[in-house]
């Protein structure tokens, strides 16, 4: 009995996923391998572990202790098998477990980048429509000139210039601090939550336009182009000719289609929001992941940037197998081919 077309859509799709799971594993494990590499970049690690005042002997145990006179293949299975039960080990400077750090730190990182998704694609969205409806007049010029300079501003320059004028001059809003939400949530007191949210807005919103306002500009400009494509085409000068006003062509029949580039974008885009953080959470002594980076970086501490390092690529290689998922339930033509 030959299988019905649904039955052939459903081993594609299954196909299609079990691929991007595979391809997804691969990412990680290479992911891993930089990251265990990172720690002999710079010669024999040990040195990282002892005191500047050690011997030599107490080097040498050190070394043994810890694994590194093995080949490094052995090291990197090891590393692996640690990897898998969460063991990053401990930080070299307050001797706590190095993911312990990190998931304290994550949630004030996740509030912060999920605000800063959330002002970028709610802007982008109209901002783009807009510019693609009105093509040739100045207000699509204007729009893709402030793109433009959007784009062009360093992210760590805009938080200064937020910092002194809209913080310490005008006094609008705080430069410092944080109100925590998420980890709130995460412990079952939503009504405290609920309670906070006010006052963390209040703190969110410098950092978040300082990471949103590039992308903001290129998901302008990306939207833009595909809405530009999409009114070209057959079915919407056919959907015009039936007599349908412009709103019902824009939003029924255009904007579908135009957002399957944008939805293939959004898994890139938390994961250029989550490197966006380091300098910010720096700029605005934001405690998140970001600065704790930051300070592991500039004092060696090699265990709590692997722990980071890993962890967000486990993220974001996640967030971008649900968006693959996502993009073939709006495009069926993938799943097809």
């Amino acid at each position: 009995m030959m299988p019905s077309i649904g039955q052939i859509e459903t081993i594609h799709m299954g196909k299609y996923i079990l691929r991007r799971v595979l391809q997804s594993f691969i990412v990680i494990l290479g992911v891993t391998l930089l990251s265990f590499l990172t720690i002999h970049l710079s010669g024999d690690p040990t040195y990282l572990f002892v005191s500047e005042r050690a011997s030599e002997q107490e080097i040498i145990e050190t070394r043994a202790k810890l694994g590194f006179d093995r080949p490094l293949p052995e090291q990197y299975l090891t590393f692996l098998g640690k990897l898998v039960q969460g063991d990053f080990g401990n930080s070299l400077r307050s001797r706590k477990p190095a993911i312990e750090l990190v998931l304290e730190r994550l949630p004030a990182t996740l509030e912060l980048t999920f605000c800063a998704m959330i002002f970028s694609i709610t802007l982008a969205l109209p901002i783009g429509i807009i510019s693609a409806i009105r093509r040739g007049t100045p207000v699509d010029g204007g729009v893709m000139l402030l793109a433009m300079f959007g784009q062009s501003m360093p992210s760590f320059w805009l938080g200064i210039m937020l910092l002194l004028f809209v913080g310490l001059q005008l006094r609008w809003l705080p430069i410092s601090g944080h109100e925590p939400i998420l980890s709130v949530m995460l412990e079952g007191n939503v009504g405290g939550a609920i309670t906070a949210l006010p006052e963390a807005i209040r703190y969110l919103i410098l950092p978040s336009i300082t990471i949103g306002v590039f992308s903001l500009s290129r998901n302008a400009r990306l939207i833009r182009s595909s809405m530009l494509e999409v009114l070209n085409q057959d079915y919407i000068v056919t959907a015009r000719s039936k007599g349908l006003n412009q709103r019902g062509v824009i939003f029924k029949h255009a904007l579908k289609n135009a957002m399957l580039p944008v939805v293939t974008l959004l898994g890139l885009e938390f994961g250029f929001l989550l490197s966006g953080v380091v300098v910010t959470e720096t700029v605005f002594s934001w405690p998140g992941v970001g600065r704790l980076v930051f300070n592991a970086i500039t004092q060696r501490d090699i265990p709590v940037v692997q722990a980071a390092v890993v962890t967000f690529s486990f993220m974001f290689v996640l967030l971008n197998l649900l968006v693959d998922i996502l993009y073939v339930q709006l495009d069926p033509r993938i799943r097809l081919s």
